[in-house]
């Protein structure tokens, strides 16, 4: 893969919200030779279509943590207390951590970067919120990524 540019290499599926206004993609991307997963939100209404700056990327290990914790999860998740599910290294000093919690009175799962140097430590702004009561899709899609990357470990 020399390709310098970025494309697509696999939709692994989407979850649409329940008001059909958002909608969240799960793909399998390339960019200047490197894989891995993307999560991004999408909006659907009269006055803008498309994407937000909602999202994630996370290589393939990272996905594969994520799906094992993920994996341990009951499909109704509405239960479960606010807890860290693990912290997952993205690069030196940058992390993605997979959460459940609550924000302005809703609850998710939330996949963020947390980042820690000598310049910031701390949330930054990459991330985003999945709702709980689609975790049993969650799951499956996380499974589905992770499939992927095993059955692919190399695309040339």
């Amino acid at each position: 893969m020399t390709e310098s540019s970025f494309m697509i290499l696999h939709n692994i599926g989407s979850i649409v919200s329940d008001d059909k206004m958002e909608e969240v993609k799960f793909s399998i991307d390339a960019y200047r030779g490197y894989r891995y997963a993307s999560i991004r939100k999408y909006l659907k209404s009269d006055s803008y279509s498309g994407a937000t700056r909602a999202g994630i990327t996370m290589t393939p290990e990272i996905v594969k943590g994520v799906a094992a914790v993920l994996e341990k999860l009951p499909d109704d998740a509405s239960k479960i207390e606010d807890v860290e599910l693990g912290k997952f290294a993205k690069r030196p000093g940058m992390s993605v951590v997979a959460r459940i919690s609550s924000f302005k009175g809703a609850r998710g799962l939330d996949l963020r970067q947390w980042q820690e140097d000598d310049i910031y430590t701390g949330w930054t702004k990459k991330g985003i919120r999945l709702p709980l009561n689609k975790m049993g899709e969650i799951k499956k899609l996380f499974k589905e990524m992770n499939e992927y990357f095993q059955a692919k470990p190399e695309d040339k």
